[in-house]
């Protein structure tokens, strides 16, 4: 029998209702008690490091999940996260670069509507996540939701209500759960060798989404503030060349001072192309800038924390440009 530890951080799925409005407030224990058909199907243990809106959860708690799961690494055959749905994809991301060559499973579930609700969806995503978490082919960084199994790399929030709540963007899930186990729809051998962990993010990345007539002068800010831009540009990417071209040379002037930039897309699927139209080719001339490509936000955010934490210059490019868990080709 697999033994799994379940690592609780609030979320809807462990909330109740107060006089202002849902806050998370079960136990990991009370979460367990909830699901009690999967002691047929592993032994648990859990722990309980926050107990947070995921509102709340940003890369303290990424690399706070991350030591956990290194430092009871060889104890465990697998890993569940229960989780708020809003940054689920950001934490999934998250874990993704910071765990690396992982054999064993990494699994993040959550919920739409409270384990106490009556009509929750909590318990069958409790139930899939632990009953996938124990599948012999399961490795990784995966959501489990709402019966489809994704990619930590590939998730995003697409519904706020819906049980649905998770899409798979320009990737396929990877399975279904029917009847108890996962109906794999790409079947990946396991990594060999031992899992890499990574103990440090750079926080200082911005994201900038363009909006018609934004103003150049905003670098003023992001000279003084951020290592890494990612620019969320429109279509296929580009930037404005109203005020004198003032965009392209104020990015110029941030890529001089030695931080990175990427380009992506508010477009949620299919991903940039910045030779389609000349505002894109134009970039050219600013210096290096990365193209996220088909990335998700979630993920070139993440991956972005991480690179930088590591390096600067043509070693960032290289393993922003390298991929990891099928995150950009």
């Amino acid at each position: 029998m697999k033994k799994i530890l379940m690592i609780a951080t609030g979320g809807t799925i462990a909330s109740k209702e107060t006089a202002e409005g849902l806050a998370p407030m079960l136990t990991s224990g009370e979460l367990l008690d909830c699901v009690p058909e999967i002691g047929s199907v592993c032994r648990v243990d859990a722990v309980q490091p926050f107990n947070l809106d995921s509102t709340n959860v940003y890369a303290a708690h990424w690399l706070e999940l991350a030591r956990i799961i290194g430092e009871n690494y060889e104890r465990y055959d697998g890993f569940v996260v229960t989780h708020g749905t809003d940054t689920m994809a950001y934490t999934a991301a998250a874990l993704s670069y910071l765990v690396q060559n992982s054999a064993k499973p990494i699994v993040l579930t959550g919920s739409q509507r409270s384990a106490y609700s009556r009509d929750t969806d909590a318990r069958r995503n409790l139930a899939d996540a632990f009953l996938f978490c124990a599948d012999d082919g399961a490795h990784g960084v995966r959501i489990v939701f709402d019966g489809s199994v994704i990619l930590g790399t590939r998730a995003k929030k697409t519904r706020t209500r819906s049980f649905n709540a998770f899409s798979s963007i320009d990737f396929p899930a990877i399975a279904v759960m029917r009847e108890g186990r996962p109906f794999y729809y790409i079947e990946e051998k396991k990594p060999t060798g031992a899992p890499v962990f990574f103990r440090a993010l750079n926080e200082n990345v911005f994201v900038l989404k363009m909006i018609p007539g934004l103003r150049a002068d905003i670098f003023d800010w992001l000279d003084a503030h951020c290592d890494g831009l990612i620019i969320e540009s429109f279509g296929a990417g580009g930037l404005p060349d109203y005020e004198n071209g003032a965009f392209f040379d104020r990015l110029a002037r941030f890529l001089s001072l030695g931080k990175t930039a990427v380009m992506t897309t508010q477009v949620e699927r299919e991903g940039s192309a910045l030779d389609t139209y000349a505002v894109g080719r134009r970039l050219r001339a600013c210096g290096r800038v990365l193209e996220a490509r088909c990335m998700t936000l979630e993920a070139t955010v993440t991956k972005l924390m991480w690179v930088l934490a590591r390096a600067r210059g043509d070693e960032a490019a290289r393993l922003f440009n390298s991929p990891v868990e099928h995150d950009i080709f």
